[in-house]
This record gives structure tokens, sequence and C-alpha cells, in this order.
């Protein structure tokens, strides 16, 4: 079974992908760019207010299937320079209590509207 994810509460899908694909217990939260749904813009535009909004996104979509950030298992961050891992880990901590997930963390060259973050995670609901 496969159901597609959807919420006002995260920026909507600006290409051919859904936010987040529900796959009977697993939940896959499609890579998210630091975009306020509420005005479309960046929330920032350091390293910590772009990363706070990326989790922030991901919870938004979790939450709209009643999924909580401790469901989340894994997730992949993509920065567009590697320097910032420190500033972003000091977010990415706060948003995650007790056990985290499993992360890979790498550099790429650009990311879409040039962000300077994209994180996507995978979430088990029990």
């Amino acid at each position: 079974m496969k159901k597609v994810l959807s919420t006002k509460n995260a920026p909507a899908a600006i290409g051919p992908y859904s936010q987040a694909i529900r796959a009977d217990k697993f939940v896959f939260v499609s890579g998210q760019i630091p975009l306020d749904p509420a005005t479309g813009e960046f929330a920032g535009a350091d390293i910590a207010a772009q990363t706070r909004q990326s989790l922030t996104n991901i919870k938004n979509i979790l939450a709209s299937e009643g999924l909580t950030m401790a469901n989340v298992v894994k997730t992949t961050v993509l920065l567009k320079n590697i320097s910032d891992f420190g500033a972003m880990n000091d977010v990415y901590a706060t948003f995650f209590e007790g056990d985290c997930p499993a992360r890979a963390a790498f550099e790429v060259a650009a990311l879409p509207k040039a962000a300077l973050v994209e994180i996507e995670a995978i979430a088990y609901a029990e």
C-alpha cells in the first residue's frame, strides 16, 4: 500500500515528486529545502536558520500523518559547504531527543534555489 502525503504546513512539491510517501509502516520524506511554506521564501540566510526550517518542514509533514521526529530512523543531510556541518549539527540536535536516527551528510556542488542545506528523512510508524 502506498499513500501520498501532503500538508500546507510544508512547501508544496515544485516538481514531479511528493512531499512524502507512506509505504506500509515507513514514511519517506522528500528532501526539504528551507522554504517557509507561508511565504515561499527562505527562512533565513544562514545555515542555522535554514537547517531549522528544513527540519521544521519534515516535522510538519510527519505530523500530518500523526508522527513525530521520534519516528525518524534515517536522515540524509546535503550541505552546500561542509564547513557548515558544526552549525547545522547544533540545530539538528535540538530536533531529536534520546536516540538519534542514523544519518549521512554530504557536501554537494549546488542545491535547489541555492539553498545552503537540504534534508530528507525516513520514519517508521510502529
